[in-house]
């Protein structure tokens, strides 16, 4: 079993990253709550690139250093045709307000986003979800895959389940909601899951001289 940590403060990815990788097998997935790591205000800091690989790497380093194990970590987001592809990196702290991290910023972003598209016809309400997951080990080793879906931003939330922009986030072919799948089927299709999945791969083909495929 290869001990994999999973470096993010966020309940949402923790919960979608443990259920990808277990379906995988030699993996051991701890967070950082599990390890004891405290969370510190230099955390916020980490993502100050303008591309989800830069941010995602940067986090996998910072937290493979500081754990002294391969870290995993993912950069994603929301990116709105109509809007020039923002919130894109920004999508975390989108809306321009101070509010609390989690539901609460959630909610702020997702208003923000639809009063942002009010005025925007259906047809050109096209958007994509992107994530970049990265892995590094504390020696400096590092690797990085990308994954994303297609989508439709509607004009109300639908659905209970996911988390940040989901219950706006529409997929035609399924007729649902990122909020409105069940996990298994939002990780099969999500950006999210495309990436981890591509990513294990490459961790997979790690050599015997320690260099990544």
């Amino acid at each position: 079993m290869t001990r994999l940590v999973v470096a993010t403060r966020n309940a949402g990815k923790v919960r979608e990253i443990r259920e990808i990788l277990a379906a995988a097998d030699g993996w051991e997935v701890v967070g950082l709550d599990d390890l004891g790591i405290p969370e510190s205000p230099e955390e916020d800091d980490v993502e100050a690139f303008e591309t989800f690989e830069e941010n995602a790497l940067a986090k996998a380093h910072y937290f493979a250093r500081k754990t002294g194990e391969l870290a995993l970590a993912d950069d994603s987001g929301l990116c709105v045709d109509a809007l020039g592809g923002a919130p894109g990196v920004r999508s975390r702290r989108f809306a321009p307000v101070d509010e609390a991290r989690g539901e609460r910023q959630d909610g702020a972003n997702n208003r923000h986003l639809l009063a942002l598209l009010a005025h925007v016809p259906d047809a050109r309400r096209t958007a994509r979800y992107v994530c970049a997951a990265a892995a590094a080990w504390p020696d400096g080793r590092e690797t990085v895959r990308t994954g994303a879906c297609d989508g439709v931003i509607l004009r109300a939330p639908r659905g209970g389940g996911g988390f940040g922009y989901d219950p706006l986030f529409h997929l035609p072919d399924e007729g649902r909601t990122f909020g409105e799948l069940p996990p298994e089927r939002k990780n099969r299709l999500s950006h999210r899951g495309r990436a981890v999945r591509s990513l294990l791969q490459a961790l997979a083909g790690v050599d015997e001289k320690g260099e990544v495929a």
